[in-house]
């Protein structure tokens, strides 16, 4: 997918274009889990409407836990929804962060070994 080690560096306007197809897909990956998040909440909730599933759905995948009014008593097929799309929601964030990270990493550790092979 990237240049090889013994290969020079790509050019800004690669490397941009490669963050640029990254952000892309990671916020497509984003988009597609919160819809997941707040059609099943929509669903596994009757007292949510579109407006709470989202903010629960938000909540949980990004990390900060669910906004649920103490009021509300979740039903059993409730509870096993959340917890599987808190679970999905935890590796959707490592895949994610994954996606994002990956080009600029490549970058940092392409040069850096371009640096100690022209120290030798």
């Amino acid at each position: 997918m990237y240049e090889h080690k013994s290969q020079k560096l790509a050019s800004r306007k690669e490397y941009r274009n490669r963050i640029r197809k990254n952000v892309i897909i990671a916020s497509f990956i984003v988009l597609i889990s919160l819809t997941i998040g707040v059609v099943g909440y929509k669903f596994t909730v009757p007292e949510f409407d579109w407006y709470d599933s989202l903010l629960n759905a938000s909540m949980i995948l990004s990390g900060m836990g669910p906004m649920i009014d103490p009021d509300i008593v979740l039903s059993k097929s409730a509870k096993v929804f959340a917890s599987i799309y808190a679970l999905f929601s935890g590796i959707t964030f490592l895949t994610t962060f994954s996606i994002l990270m990956a080009p600029i990493l490549h970058r940092f550790f392409h040069r850096m070994h371009m640096e100690n092979d022209e120290q030798n």
